[in-house]
Order: structure tokens, then C-alpha cells, then sequence
């Protein structure tokens, strides 16, 4: 039995482990090979890693039609690259998820 992405907290802990700053500069390979996928600030980056790594296909898809995930776009690209931006970002095979900074209030 295939344990529940909320419940998966083993997997959670692993990838909060993982999930670290990176300058936008060392992802311009894998963005290159349409590889990175901005996560918006909205939503929790390491919760997003641990749904896609359990293949939940109805959050996916309804973030992605809500705007909230989404392949790195040009624009993006070049925007960071010149502000020389720093990203968290987490790995889920064969993607990157990357999410900017979120603001401190």
C-alpha cells in the first residue's frame, strides 16, 4: 500500500533535507534541457517535490492550470541570470524545482 503524499513524512524529512539556495547561474544546463520548473511562492516547495515524487496528478494538474507551476520560461530565465539570482530549488528526478526567496515580513 502506497502511503499518502500528506502522510509520506519520511520522504518530506528526506527532501527537506535536500532542497537547498543556488544561484540561477548553475541551472542554466538543465533549464537549457527543459528541466526546471518554477514553483510560485504560494505554494510550499518541499510539498511540491514530495506530490510529484508520488505522481498526484489532480494537485499537479490543477496548479499548473491555476498558474502556480510551470517549466522556467525564457523570460524568467533572463531575468534571473541578470539579477543573479538565488533560487531554492529541490531535485525530483529528472526535474528542478526552483521557488524565489519567499519575501520576510
Amino acid at each position: 500500500m502506497q502511503t499518502k503524499p500528506e502522510k509520506d513524512l519520511e520522504l518530506h524529512a528526506k527532501v527537506n533535507r535536500e532542497t537547498a539556495r543556488l544561484p540561477w547561474s548553475e541551472l542554466l544546463k538543465h533549464f537549457a534541457q527543459g528541466n526546471v520548473v518554477w514553483v510560485a511562492n504560494s505554494l510550499d516547495l518541499v510539498d511540491v517535490a514530495v506530490r510529484i515524487s508520488h505522481d498526484d496528478k489532480a494537485n499537479i494538474s490543477q496548479w499548473m492550470n491555476s498558474g502556480l507551476l510551470a517549466k522556467v520560461n525564457d523570460q524568467q530565465a533572463a531575468a534571473w541570470l541578470e539579477a543573479d539570482a538565488q533560487l531554492w530549488a529541490s531535485v525530483v528526478s529528472p526535474f528542478i524545482l526552483v521557488q524565489e526567496q519567499k519575501a520576510l515580513n
